[in-house]
């Protein structure tokens, strides 16, 4: 999908893709959008899930079409009506059948509004912004949540971890940063099995930057964090923005920052190297991400360590 994405990494800026259902404005990020198209007749598969309308096979590949108006408690409507746009998060393509798609418009992180808890009371709904745009609110769906109630290991591979040897790391603080409860109580728990216990947690990347501005006025913030993980896709301060913060800063340029994010492929593993990130992972990874973390909490203790003798 041709789309004049954003070259300039770290401003807090995406560009929205802005479809309706049942005459209700909703968006997602350009960046996992490869190709809308008008709806294509669907094979049915026995036995699915009931928001899977079946598959198709655009030039070749066999993808998965998600009914979206079902996911959102909407009746179905005429099922060859419509579109299709083609996503791309967690290694996974995956298409989502809409009403219409109105157009893409670029906004700032910092103009998307968090759902308080009486919309998403304990992580439980699939709207991770709010953003007005002109005269309409536009609802950002958590389309990794969506797909996640669908097949759980498209998330994070949490078997992944079943076989990982656990020891104690409490002595290495983390920092992690993720605005979706339920994958920062996944990637929190799989952490603590491998025994990192001193966890530090933001829901965006402005919380966490205040901390990390907070501490380093404190004169401690280098003990207080070893590493920090934090996603790209989040209100207020994306996780590109809160990265190129750190690398810019010289004080805390010395802490390795993991991106670990459902976006992850080579446009966006470009933006992450030009930010300065240390490692970046795509979500399903949890086990790759627990033996990075391992990697580089070890050469940031062991810098530090020389530092002081020195």
């Amino acid at each position: 999908m041709d789309t004049n994405i954003l070259l300039e990494t770290g401003t807090n800026e995406l560009e929205i893709l802005e479809f309706t259902i049942e005459d209700i404005h909703y968006g997602i990020n350009v960046a996992k959008v490869l190709e809308i198209m008008p709806y294509e007749e669907v094979t049915p598969i026995p036995n699915s899930h009931p928001f899977v309308e079946g598959i198709f096979m655009p030039r070749d590949t066999i993808i998965s079409v998600i009914n979206l108006r079902k996911c959102l408690g909407c009746e179905d409507a005429d099922q060859k009506n419509g579109l299709l746009f083609i996503t791309n998060f967690n290694n996974l393509n995956t298409a989502f059948h809409v009403d219409a798609v109105l157009g893409i418009h670029r906004v700032s992180w910092a103009e998307i509004i968090s759902p308080d808890s009486t919309i998403n009371s304990d992580g439980a709904g699939t709207a991770t912004g709010v953003i007005k745009y002109e005269d309409r609110l536009i609802v950002i769906l958590d389309f990794e949540k969506i797909v996640a109630g669908i097949n759980t290991e498209t998330s994070l591979k949490v078997s992944d971890m079943d076989n990982y040897i656990s020891k104690d790391r409490s002595a290495s603080p983390i920092m992690l940063v993720e605005d979706s409860k339920m994958l920062m109580k996944m990637v929190d728990e799989s952490l603590r099995k491998a025994g990192y216990t001193n966890l530090n947690t933001s829901y965006n990347g402005k919380e966490a930057w205040d901390k990390l501005v907070q501490m380093e006025k404190e004169g401690d913030v280098l003990d207080k964090v070893h590493l920090i993980i934090t996603d790209i896709e989040m209100p207020q301060m994306d996780g590109h923005r809160l990265c190129k913060l750190i690398k810019t800063d010289d004080e805390l340029k010395n802490i390795p920052v993991i991106i670990f994010s459902s976006l992850i492929n080579d446009d966006i593993r470009r933006k992450g190297e030009s930010v300065g990130a240390d490692d970046q992972l795509t979500k399903p990874e949890i086990g790759k991400l627990v033996g990075a973390v391992d990697r580089l909490v070890a050469q940031y203790e062991e810098a530090r360590k020389k530092a002081k003798k020195d």
